[in-house]
């Protein structure tokens, strides 16, 4: 994009479908600029260009518009439920470029944008009673193995575009796992693939020849999947019935300025007040386009690609490269080498509060007695990463129903992360691989990520929450 001189990612180009040889390379260009950096400069698409593909980036939903669910949901969107769907939709404005570039890009179809608007309404810092969060309402082991960082400093679940690429991965495995269903895919990212496996397992002699997308209201019309993900494929499609002719439906989206943005690697603990100042961009501005930074600072770990206003990223490198470190650092490091400091008391003196000081030093270790174990670098810091650091949640909490996996996660279900197999999971549970598939309703061997296993008969049912929320 404009102003940056990085290249692209190895993978940036991994996945981008071929068209026509009568599409022009810039309209490539274009469009894969906008799925990996989001500058604004690739929403130049021609209109004609978008016309000519429309057919083959839209899900089949008129086949579905007279199903009694989506007939249930068309009526809502329309008419109880018109003002907040209005709402939803005009908020989606602003991402909608940005979302149907990558799912695109990915080679799915631009309706699966809706999904989005079902989880989150389009609100990257959505955060649900089970501790899913960001737009496309991720999980943090799921969000994880599909590529996002999510620790105390950053939180890409809330970076739109990030989560968006994640989202993309996330239903493209999906849909390779379900034989090419895109419907049995939203299901699976509901209510979670292992589920929704089972299902088709148990029932395969009732929906008999039952092929294509129909397997999906096949399984739904089964007193198995949980009522939400029965309707979620509806709510769905009744979405983008509804959304792509608001006119019809009386309805009246508001345009928001489309989502774009330059991008600039910075160094370790790089203080986003800083940036505000060295870009002449607002605080509000840096603070939204960087939803993913909790804690007014770029990670103290490791450089980070930090988003600014289109058009900034040249003027921003050059004014921070004149700055003195001490400027841009969004703290100072002080020593404890001993005696009885305690937190209140450093704070105290560098003139921030208990909490401002531990919010910065997540790992600092205390005595029994409260006070700073000796030896231990402090980060003390300045007052505007404190103004811009983001009062959240814990990203390493991931609650099931009522129980955290750090904590009382169930017994009964193994959450599959990144490289695991089947039988790696059968050993750490003394099972067979056998016996593993068949408490999960399975023909093969394959596992993904975010997948939930169970691992043991169950006599009662047990609230858990899909890993793909």
């Amino acid at each position: 994009p404009s102003e940056q001189n990085a290249a692209l990612p190895p993978d940036s180009m991994a996945g981008i479908r071929s068209h026509a040889d009568t599409v022009a390379s810039s309209e490539e260009v274009a469009r894969t600029v906008l799925a990996v950096f989001g500058d604004a400069a690739a929403l130049k698409v021609s209109t004609s260009f978008a016309a000519e593909l429309e057919h083959e980036w839209v899900l089949d939903v008129r086949s579905y518009e007279t199903h009694e669910r989506v007939a249930h949901y068309v009526d809502l969107f329309s008419g109880s439920a018109r003002e907040r769907f209005e709402d939803r939709l005009s908020r989606g404005t602003r991402y909608d470029e940005m979302i149907r570039s990558k799912l695109r890009a990915g080679g799915l179809p631009e309706d699966l944008k809706y999904l989005a608007l079902i989880e989150s309404g389009f609100d990257p810092n959505a955060y649900s009673r089970a501790a899913a969060v960001g737009m496309w309402q991720f999980m943090s082991s799921t969000a994880r193995d599909v590529g996002l960082r999510v620790d105390w400093w950053v939180d890409e679940r809330r970076d739109p575009a990030l989560s968006t690429d994640a989202a993309v991965r996330f239903l493209t495995e999906l849909q390779k796992q379900f034989g090419g269903s895109l419907y049995l895919a939203a299901a699976a990212y509901n209510g979670g693939p292992g589920r929704v496996s089972r299902g088709l397992s148990r029932f395969a002699d009732e929906m008999g020849e039952v092929e294509g997308e129909d397997r999906f209201f096949a399984l739904a019309d089964q007193d198995y999947l949980k009522a939400e993900t029965k309707n979620y494929v509806p709510q769905l499609i009744a979405a983008a019935l509804v959304a792509r002719m608001p006119d019809l439906y009386g309805l009246r989206i508001r345009a928001e300025t489309t989502y774009s943005y330059d991008s600039l690697l910075m160094a370790p603990g790089t203080s986003l007040a800083a940036v505000s100042a060295a870009s002449g961009a607002t605080v509000s501005q840096i603070r939204e386009l960087n939803g993913a930074l909790l804690r007014g600072t770029t990670p103290p770990d490791a450089a980070y690609w930090v988003k600014l206003p289109p058009g900034t990223g040249l003027h921003t490198s050059l004014a921070l490269d004149s700055l003195p470190e001490s400027s841009r650092l969004a703290y100072s490091t002080r020593a404890v080498k001993g005696g009885r400091t305690s937190i209140s008391s450093l704070a105290k003196s560098a003139g921030v509060t208990s909490k401002q000081l531990t919010m910065f030093n997540p790992s600092l270790r205390t005595t029994k007695s409260g006070y700073i174990v000796a030896g231990q670098k402090v980060r003390v810091p300045e007052s505007g990463a404190v103004a811009l650091a983001r009062d959240v949640p814990n990203p390493s909490i991931e609650k099931y129903g009522t129980a955290t996996v750090s904590g009382t996660a169930s017994k009964s279900v193994h959450l599959v992360r990144r490289g695991e197999t089947m039988g790696g999971i059968a050993k750490k549970y003394g099972l067979t691989v056998a016996r593993l598939r068949s408490l999960n309703g399975m023909k093969g061997t394959r596992v993904l990520a975010g997948q939930t296993l169970r691992v043991r008969a169950v006599t009662t049912k047990k609230a858990t929450k899909s890993a793909a929320r």
